[in-house]
This record gives structure tokens, sequence and C-alpha cells, in this order.
């Protein structure tokens, strides 16, 4: 930020990709007000363009008129309000996320709203850590619901879990063969899967590439799950899904993504953070990263941040 001096240096520069940590119980449209307004707020503390005067002519036409410059009142932030404004500024989230949903959260500022874009075209990869509590049922399926049944917890052991995991991501790559219309017993299926992730034909479709239990410290548990095209419901029937696998019942207490595509929990931006100097100095980091991925096939950058996701060791 030492050398933007002025408003328009720092107008200018606000253009790419910024990776934000979207809290909790708030809605990406309130995040997006969030963010502009607060970008406008900096922009007009700078060094903002002075008003424009005006030429006033006044005199009696059949004799020589005076010519005289005068503020503009038309042109005065005190009338028009501040140089700045959130309809001045462009920007789009790349991916959906419901309100109780927290985590990385990818949006493209000005001319990176064609970056979101062509980054939500490649249907990358996302990481979630699905937080649910045993022994207890809601009615929506979420903490903050009606209880409608409880019962106990205190059978379940670690390996019943990892067993659960198993099978379910044995069962979700089955479902990547159906879905591409093939025998996964076939050469087909072979060479389909050895060029890289297998993905759905419609972007309407959840797809699991991954899942993993990540902590078991009952009655709680945390659940590590690569997904594409999911949707708030369907990670809170999965979580419900895996309490009834375990002849239990199970609701989810917390969702948090910590990976969108290459961009990682690490990158993103605190809201007591979405200020100009930190917005600026993500945009060029994420930039910087978009570049590197936006000639590379999607599956080819799914693969590696699939194969670090599975490496990472967690207490």
């Amino acid at each position: 930020m030492s050398y933007v001096y002025t408003s328009e240096n720092a107008f200018k520069l606000l253009s790419g990709i910024v990776c934000l940590y979207k809290p909790a119980g708030v809605s990406l449209i309130s995040c997006r007000h969030n963010l502009l307004l607060k970008l406008c707020q900096d922009l007009n503390d700078l060094e903002v363009r002075p008003p424009e005067p005006r030429v006033v002519i006044t005199g009696d036409t059949t004799k020589e008129l005076q010519v005289n410059v005068e503020p503009s009142y038309a042109d005065n932030p005190l009338v028009v309000g501040p140089r700045y404004q959130e309809g001045d500024l462009k920007c789009i989230w790349t991916t959906h996320l419901a309100s109780r949903i927290s985590g990385v959260c990818v949006m493209g500022i000005n001319n990176g709203t064609k970056m979101a874009y062509h980054i939500n075209n490649k249907y990358p990869t996302r990481t979630y850590h699905l937080s649910g509590q045993l022994g207890i049922m809601t009615k929506n399926m979420f903490i903050d619901g009606k209880v409608v049944e409880k019962g106990r917890f205190d059978f379940i052991k670690r390996e019943n879990v990892d067993k659960l995991m198993s099978t379910i991501q044995a069962a979700s790559q089955k479902k990547m063969f159906e879905l591409a219309k093939v025998d996964s017993q076939s050469q087909t299926a072979y060479n389909l899967a050895a060029e890289g992730l297998i993905r759905p034909t419609c972007n309407n479709e959840p797809l699991l590439y991954g899942i993993k239990c990540i902590k078991l410290d009952l009655p709680n548990f945390v659940v590590e799950v690569n997904i594409i095209n999911e949707y708030e419901n369907y990670l809170l029937s999965l979580v419900h899904e895996i309490g009834l696998k375990l002849r239990c019942s199970a609701t989810c207490t917390a969702i948090r993504c910590i990976r969108y595509s290459a961009f990682n929990i690490e990158q993103a931006l605190l809201k007591k953070h979405w200020t100009l100097e930190y917005v600026l100095n993500n945009l060029v980091k994420c930039n910087l990263e978009y570049n590197k991925l936006r000639n590379l096939p999607a599956f080819l950058t799914d693969q590696k941040y699939l194969k670090e996701d599975n490496k990472r060791v967690f207490n």
C-alpha cells in the first residue's frame, strides 16, 4: 500500500480474485455488501478527485460580460454523495454457500468476475469438514432444529466408523462410472479413470470423491469430504445417513469449507481484514494462483490438492 496514494490508483488495482472467510450464519449477499461497503469507505478516505468547478457568465448581453469560475454543487460530495459507492464495483462469487456454511469463499471483483466465471465452469472440487453429534436427531438435520429423537451412542467404535467411510467411498466411486454410463469393469472405464477425476455431465448431481473421519470424540465427530456439485441439504443428509448406518441418530452441528480448488483456508481473509489494504494484497496472491491454474486441465489441479489432503496428518 506504500505506492497507493490516491483512490484512483487503488481503484485500478481492485481487479481479480479475492479469497474470503465467510462466517456461519451470514448470507453471501450480506458478505458481498459488507466487503464492498468497506472497500468504498477506504477508497473515499484516500485522496479523491476534487469537485470540478463551473463557469458562470453574468452581465448585460449588450455590454461586456463577466466570466467567473465558481464551485459546482452538482459535483460536490455533500450533494451527490461519496465519490465511490457500492454500485461502482462489480463483485460475484464463484459458488453459492448457504448461510449455515462457513469457510473459503472465492469472489471476483471488477474484471475478476470473468475469472470467477471461468473457475466455476471448470467444476472444481471442494473440501468440507462436517461436524456432527451422535445420539440426537433434529427435524431439519441441523443442531438448531427441533429435537425429534435421542438415543445411545456409547457402543460406536472407531473401527466401525472407518469401515463405514470406506463403504461410502466405494459406493461413490461406483456411482462415478454410472454417471459416465460405462461399465466399471471395462477397458473404457480404466481409460477414463486414468485420465483423471471422473466428473458428472451435469452440474446438479453431487459426486463424492473422498470421505474420512478425522476426529471421533463421542458423541462428537468430524468428517472430511472431497465433493463436487454439493449443496447444503446434501451435506446435512450425509451426516444423517452416517448416523443411520451406525445404527444411531446423528445431526450436523457445523459445516466448514476448507478448500475451493487451489484456494485454501490459509489464504482466506477474516471479516476484520476485509479492508482495502488486505484485499489488494490478497488479490495479488490469488491472481498469481489463478494464472498458474488457468492453463492446466481441471482434473490435474484437483488431483494435486486431493493428494495433499490425503497426506495431511490430523491430531
